[in-house]
Parts: C-alpha cells; sequence; structure tokens
C-alpha cells in the first residue's frame, strides 16, 4: 500500500501563485509515476500532469507554460508550482501515484484550490 498525503492548497487571488505537495510513504519502491489530477464542481477529474521518478514530464495542454510539476526522489515528495492562477482552476486537486501509466493509481484524499476573482 502507497499513502498520500497533499498540502499546500488554499484561497488565493486572481494571478497568484500556489505551491502544492504531495509526500508518498509505504510501499513507495512499487512507485514509478506521480501525477497530479484535479476535479472541479460538476466535471470530471482530470489530468493536470504526470512525472517519472527519472523526471520526464506530461502536461495537459491547456496548463503548461503556468503549471510546472517536479520531484524529489530522496523525500518521495511530488510539487505542483502552479503561477498565473485563474477562477478556472478552482478545484480539489489530487496526487496520484502508480507503478506504470497503466497500473491502477493510489490516491491523496485532496487539496483544496480556490482562485477568486
Amino acid at each position: 500500500q502507497v499513502l498520500l498525503v497533499e498540502s499546500g492548497g488554499g484561497l488565493v487571488q486572481a494571478g497568484g501563485s500556489l505551491r502544492l505537495s504531495c509526500t508518498a510513504s509505504g510501499s513507495i519502491f512499487t512507485i514509478n509515476i506521480m501525477a497530479w489530477y484535479r476535479q472541479a464542481p460538476g466535471k470530471q477529474r482530470e489530468l493536470v500532469a504526470d512525472i517519472t521518478r527519472g523526471g520526464s514530464t506530461n502536461y495537459a495542454d491547456s496548463l503548461q507554460g503556468r503549471f510546472t510539476i517536479s520531484i524529489d526522489n530522496a523525500q518521495n515528495t511530488v510539487y505542483l508550482q502552479m503561477n498565473s492562477l485563474k477562477p478556472e482552476d478552482t478545484a480539489v486537486y489530487y496526487c496520484a501515484a502508480r507503478r506504470t501509466k497503466f497500473s491502477t493509481s493510489y490516491w491523496g484524499q485532496g487539496t483544496q484550490v480556490t482562485v477568486s476573482s
């Protein structure tokens, strides 16, 4: 089992920045990919970005340039730096971890990000 604990969410004004963190514990040796997803009210959960332990990244097309994902393998922590935030970025942000891109994911509990206009 893998436990994921997110932090860093909150309320920010449009144009501001936030950095989310997610630390993994447990059977972390099985994890090769960590990711951030988000789910806005009334919408489906969507991928924000993912990253391998080797540092290869993948972003949702609409978010690349404003959001940056990074990983600290020594701390088993993945970060999401979010800049130039917009009200439409308001959502619950979830951390996920999996062995391969085809594997079932472990999920964190989510952290709320609210961007006011």
